[in-house]
Order: structure tokens, then sequence, then C-alpha cells
């Protein structure tokens, strides 16, 4: 399955060591190319040796971007262009972002977060449910804005049926 992810979910997982499990998943991960060069490169060059793949926009695409910046303020302009591509490609968004998450429901754009795909990793055998737990607990020590009540949830429903 394809998935358009944006900066912040690349952000999330950093603050752990499941980035490398993030890409082994059965998705092929795909962001932007401007917005890997504005957000992504300088610190996180190494996702592009893990799998991650660049989208280069096309004219059209930046025009609906640009429409979408004019319809929804807060998201940042990177980010309506990950949402753009997400639409036309016709695939999962993947973002923890609050406000480009609320325009891609308003565009009826499917979406994905960091404990969607954490759970998946643990589901698949990737990482263990104390994985999981790790790397939580690093996100929330490195101030990443989570559903800290559902990842809470989240932990004791994978533990009881491990």
């Amino acid at each position: 399955m394809l998935l358009v992810g944006d900066a912040n979910i690349f952000m999330d997982f950093a603050v752990t060591d499941l980035t490398p499990s993030l890409f082994r998943l059965d998705h092929e991960l795909v962001v932007p190319d401007i917005l890997f060069q504005e957000e992504l490169a300088s610190r996180h060059s190494h996702l592009l040796e893990l799998g991650l793949r660049l989208q280069v926009m096309s004219e059209g695409q930046v025009d609906a971007a640009q429409r979408l910046i004019a319809k929804h303020r807060g998201p940042s302009a990177n980010d309506m262009m990950a949402l753009t591509l997400a639409s036309d490609l016709r695939c999962p968004l993947v973002t923890g972002d609050a406000r480009l998450r609320a325009a891609a429901q308003a565009e009826g754009v499917e979406l994905l977060g960091t404990l969607r795909l954490v759970e998946q990793m643990v589901l698949r055998g990737l990482i263990s449910v104390d994985d999981a737990s790790v790397a939580y607990d690093a996100m929330r020590s490195a101030g990443r804005r989570l559903p800290w009540n559902e990842v809470d949830r989240q932990l004791r429903r994978l533990r009881t049926s491990s």
C-alpha cells in the first residue's frame, strides 16, 4: 500500500529506534520532494536509504495545493502539498498534525497516524509491545504531541492480546 507522509510523522519516529521498522511494513512511503528538501533533508536524509520515495509535484498539483492553502488556514504549504499528493494518488495521508488532519478529513482523504503505524509494527511482529512502550516514552519525553490516553489504551490492548 502506498502512503503519503508529512514531516511530522517522521519526526515522531526520529526520537525512537523504530524508524527502520517503519520501512519494513508492507507500505511504500512517499513525500513531496519540496517537503523533503525544506523539512527533512538536513537532519533526516537517511530516510532515503531506508526506502522513502520522493515525488516531484506537477504544476497542476502545486496549483491544487495553493487552492487548499487558501481554503484551510493553519496547515503549512508543505502540508498542503502532502495532502494534495495523497488525494491525487488516492492513498492515505500519514500525519499526526492536528490541523493537517482536519484539512484531510474535510477533503475526504484517508488518514493514518503514529499510533496506527506502531500498532501495525507490533501486530506484524516487527517490534514487541515493550519496544512500542519504550518508543512512546521517548516520544513523550521529546514533547511529541500524541493522544496519550489513546497510547495508554493501545498498549494495554496490545499487552492483553499478545
